[in-house]
C-alpha cells in the first residue's frame, strides 16, 4: 500500500515538473513570437514618419481627448453632419481607450510629434497582439509547428501589412474574429457573450462576429447533424447589451442605421476608394502568398484520406466569406489574407501529424530539422513581404503636410470658430492640430450629405469652383469665418481670387486660408 502511494505521488510529481515545463516553453515561445510581430510591424511602421494612411491622425486625436476630457469627450466639431455634437456616436471607443494610452500631447505643443509616434507604437502593439492571438487558436488546435505558421502572417499579403499597420480599428477587430473563432473550435460558447459587448465598443464591424459564429453553426450542423445554438445566441446577447448598455445609446442605433445606408444603398457620393474593389492583378500583386495558401490548402485536402474535420471546414467557410468580401472591397484585405493562412494550418495540420508520427520512431532529429527548413523556406517570403509593405508605407503624406497652417488657425481665429474645408477628407489632419475650430465636413462625405442633401449639394457645388462670387456662400449659409484650401482646387481658388469677401491670410507649400469678409 505504502509502495503503491509512493509510486503514485512519484507520477504525480513528474507530471507536475511536465506541466510546468511546458508552460515555460508556450510562454518563451510567445514572448519570442511577440517580439518578431513587434520587430516586424515595426520595420513597416517607421518606413514613414508619417501614419499610414489618413483617418489615424483622427483616431489618435480622440485618444488625445478621451485621456484628457473623459470617456465621452464633446464632439461639437462636425455640426453638419449626422456627427453633429446632438447626435455623435464613437463607434470606435475602446480602440480609442486604447489609443489614448500613447496619446500624451497636445500637437498644438509640438507640432504633432508626441501623438504622432503614440500612434505608431499603438499600431505596431495591436496587430501583433492579433498574430499572437493566431497562434494561440492553431496552437489550441495542435498544428504541428504552429509559430512558423504565425510568423508567415508577415508574408502573406504587403496589403494586408499595410491595413494592419494603420491607427485604425482592424487590428483590433482582426484580434476579437480570432478570439471569437478559438473559443468556438474549444466550444466555449459563453465567453462570445463579453466578447459581443467588448466588439460593439471597440468597432461597428462586430456584425462580423455573427459571421464568424454562423460559419461555425453551418459546419456543425453539417458534420454532426446538430444546430449549435449557443454560437449564435450567446454573441448575438453580447452584441445587444452592448449596443444598449452604451454611453452613446440611442444614438449609437440613429448612426448604425446612417452609416450602413450609404455602403448598401444608392449613394453616388464617393466614399474613399478603401470600398471600391481591387483590381485582379492588383490583388494578386499585393496577396499573391495568402491565394497560394488557399491553393495548398486545398490540395492538402485532396491529399488528406480522413473525412474533413470541423475546424478545417469552418476555416473553409471563413477564408471564401472574406474572400468573396475581399473582391467586392479592398479594404477587406484586412481579413483574407490570415484567414487563407489560418486555412491552409488547418488543412495541412493532419498530415503533419502523421509525418511527424513515423519520423518520431525512426528519424527523431527531422522535427526539428524541419522546422529549421520551415523558417528557411519562409525567408524570402517574409523579406519580400515586409520590403514591399514598406514601400506602401513609404508613400505616406507627410504628418505635418498641414501642420503650420492649422496651427496658424489654432493661434489666430477664436474657439470654436466654423472652417469651410474644400475637401471633406482633409478633416482628420485639421482636427488632428486643431479643434479648437468646427468644420463643415469630415470622416465621410455621406455623413453630410445624409444630415442635409441640399447642404451638401450646395458645398460641393463651391469646392468645385462652379459658384461665383463664393464668399457670401460661405459666410451665410455655412457660417463659416475661415476657409482652409489644399492648392489643388484651382476652380475654387480662382472664384476666391475675385471675391473681395475673401482674403488671403495664410499660404504654404501645401495649402492657403482665407478670411470671410463679414
Amino acid at each position: 500500500m505504502q509502495l503503491t502511494t509512493t509510486m503514485t505521488e512519484i507520477r504525480q510529481s513528474v507530471q507536475e515538473r511536465m506541466l510546468a515545463k511546458e508552460n515555460v516553453r508556450v510562454w518563451v515561445t510567445a514572448v519570442l513570437l511577440l517580439f518578431i510581430f513587434i520587430t516586424g510591424f515595426a520595420i513597416v511602421q517607421y518606413a514613414t514618419p508619417a501614419l499610414v494612411g489618413n483617418d489615424g491622425y483622427y483616431h489618435m486625436k480622440m485618444g488625445y481627448l478621451i485621456r484628457t476630457e473623459g470617456l465621452t469627450p464633446d464632439f461639437p466639431y462636425l455640426p453638419y453632419t449626422i456627427l453633429n455634437e446632438a447626435a455623435y456616436y464613437d463607434h470606435h471607443l475602446l480602440f480609442h481607450v486604447f489609443l489614448a494610452l500613447f496619446a500624451t500631447t497636445d500637437p498644438v505643443l509640438d507640432g504633432g510629434l508626441a501623438l504622432t509616434q503614440g500612434a505608431k507604437l499603438a499600431s505596431i502593439v495591436m496587430p501583433s497582439l492579433a498574430f499572437l492571438a493566431i497562434w494561440w487558436l492553431l496552437r489550441g488546435q495542435k498544428v504541428p509547428y504552429a509559430a512558423v505558421w504565425a510568423i508567415a502572417l508577415l508574408a502573406v499579403s504587403e496589403a494586408f501589412l499595410y491595413r494592419m499597420s494603420m491607427p485604425r480599428a482592424q487590428s483590433m477587430s482582426l484580434l476579437l474574429l480570432v478570439l471569437a473563432l478559438h473559443w468556438l473550435l474549444q466550444g466555449k460558447y459563453k465567453y462570445l457573450l463579453p466578447l459581443g459587448f467588448v466588439f460593439v465598443w471597440a468597432y461597428n464591424a462586430f456584425p462580423l462576429l455573427i459571421a464568424v459564429a454562423g460559419t461555425y453553426a453551418i459546419a456543425t450542423f453539417m458534420l454532426e447533424r446538430r444546430f449549435a445554438w449557443q454560437a449564435l445566441v450567446y454573441p448575438a446577447i453580447g452584441i445587444a447589451l452592448g449596443l444598449i448598455i452604451n454611453p452613446y445609446f440611442p444614438q449609437n442605433i440613429d448612426f448604425i442605421v446612417g452609416h450602413l445606408l450609404p455602403k448598401v444603398g444608392e449613394s453616388s457620393t464617393p466614399v474613399g476608394n478603401e470600398w471600391s474593389p481591387y483590381r485582379t492583378w492588383t490583388l494578386v500583386e499585393n496577396s499573391g502568398v495568402a491565394f497560394m495558401a488557399v491553393l495548398a490548402g486545398i490540395l492538402a485536402l485532396g491529399w488528406r484520406e480522413k473525412r474533413l474535420d470541423k475546424p478545417t471546414l469552418v476555416a473553409l467557410g471563413l477564408m471564401v466569406l472574406f474572400g468573396y468580401m475581399l473582391f467586392e472591397s479592398r479594404r477587406f484585405v484586412e481579413y483574407f489574407p490570415p484567414f487563407a493562412l489560418i486555412f491552409f494550418a488547418l488543412s495541412a495540420a493532419p498530415i503533419l501529424r502523421e509525418w511527424l508520427a513515423e519520423w518520431e520512431g525512426k528519424r527523431p532529429y527531422l522535427p526539428q530539422l524541419t522546422f529549421v527548413a520551415l523558417l528557411l523556406l519562409l525567408a524570402y517570403p517574409l523579406y519580400v513581404g515586409l520590403t514591399d509593405a514598406r514601400e506602401l508605407v513609404a508613400d505616406s503624406s507627410p504628418a505635418d503636410r498641414y501642420a503650420d497652417a492649422t496651427i496658424w488657425l489654432h493661434d489666430n481665429a477664436p474657439d470654436g470658430t466654423m472652417v469651410f474645408q474644400t475637401d471633406w477628407d482633409d478633416f482628420t489632419r485639421l482636427f488632428f492640430y486643431n479643434s479648437n475650430a468646427v468644420y463643415t465636413a469630415g470622416l465621410d462625405p455621406t455623413f453630410m450629405e445624409l444630415a442635409d442633401k441640399a447642404l451638401f449639394d450646395r458645398w460641393v457645388d463651391i469646392t468645385q469652383g462652379r459658384v461665383d462670387a463664393p464668399g457670401a456662400a460661405i459666410r451665410d449659409e455655412f457660417g463659416a469665418a475661415y476657409v482652409f484650401s489644399d492648392l489643388n482646387h484651382d476652380d475654387f481658388m480662382d472664384e476666391a481670387a475675385d471675391d473681395p469677401l475673401l482674403q488671403e491670410v495664410y499660404r504654404d507649400e501645401y495649402a492657403v486660408i482665407y478670411q470671410v469678409i463679414e
